[in-house]
């Protein structure tokens, strides 16, 4: 998911997720690709040069918690870190048919930007978000 989400291509995006999938972030409740596509068109609009690192905090069964951290700026050259959890659930088809997220942003300065490669796919060699105490 971090590698879709690192494109940010909202069509790409919402593949990894069932058609009739529910998503619950800050205030918005939403489901399907459509919609899913529709928040994200919004969402990078907004969230320039957007960057992710996703951690697996702990998985049962058809359920994974992932922690995350993501930076970003907006149109004015303000930088952002957004952080937190998402809860996820799986359908039989291995899609995400549940999406809940925990998200905190927070005003950063630009010195302060810990993910720094080129848009797109994280390196592999990059520090996961424990190498940074996120």
């Amino acid at each position: 998911m971090e590698d879709s989400w690192n494109d940010r291509n909202p069509a790409r995006v919402a593949l990894g997720y069932s058609i009739d999938s529910i998503w619950r972030i800050r205030l918005e409740c939403f489901s399907g690709r459509g919609a899913i596509e529709a928040f994200l068109a919004r969402k990078w609009v907004r969230e320039l040069d957007y960057r992710l690192v996703n951690e697996l905090w702990a998985f049962t069964g058809n359920r994974i918690a992932v922690r995350f951290a993501c930076e970003y700026h907006d149109n004015h050259g303000r930088w952002f870190r957004g952080s937190g959890n998402e809860s996820w659930e799986f359908d039989q088809d291995g899609l995400i048919r549940l999406w809940i997220a925990c998200i905190d942003d927070h005003p950063i300065g630009e010195a302060d930007r810990m993910f720094f490669w080129p848009l797109g796919r994280r390196p592999d060699d990059h520090p996961e978000l424990s190498d940074f105490d996120l």
